[in-house]
């Protein structure tokens, strides 16, 4: 008889920066001023947007829980910024941190102010 562990999906190691779904968070990040890659049932993910929306800016969201192809860009992710936590939240191509960092920097006045 197995243990949980042995039936657990094992990640995946290698993660290809020349992949099409790199490409896809390159594409979006690059092409839009506020990008949060998200989950939609996550708090940390909603601490984020709520910031955003407390200034009035619209941020592109992309929902990985809701897509076919969220685990692979969620390993892109974490590849790129070295987690693979979500939220994974970008200003001007930027990586500027997850649901708490992006909170401190509302309260700090910081976030605003990349947006005068």
């Amino acid at each position: 008889m197995g243990t949980v562990v042995s039936t657990l999906q094992r990640p995946n190691l290698y993660v290809s920066m020349d992949s099409s779904h790199a490409q896809f968070v390159r594409d979006t990040i690059s092409s839009n001023k506020v990008v949060i890659f998200s989950k939609s049932y996550c708090p940390y993910c909603s601490m984020a947007k709520e910031q955003f929306r407390k200034i009035n800016i619209k941020a592109t969201v992309i929902e990985l829980d809701q897509r076919e192809d969220g685990n692979e860009i969620q390993a892109v992710l974490g590849e790129m910024t070295g987690s693979r936590t979500v939220p994974r939240c970008f200003i001007d191509g930027k990586f500027v941190g997850g649901g708490t960092d992006v909170k401190r920097l509302y309260e700090q006045g910081i976030l605003q102010k990349y947006f005068l």
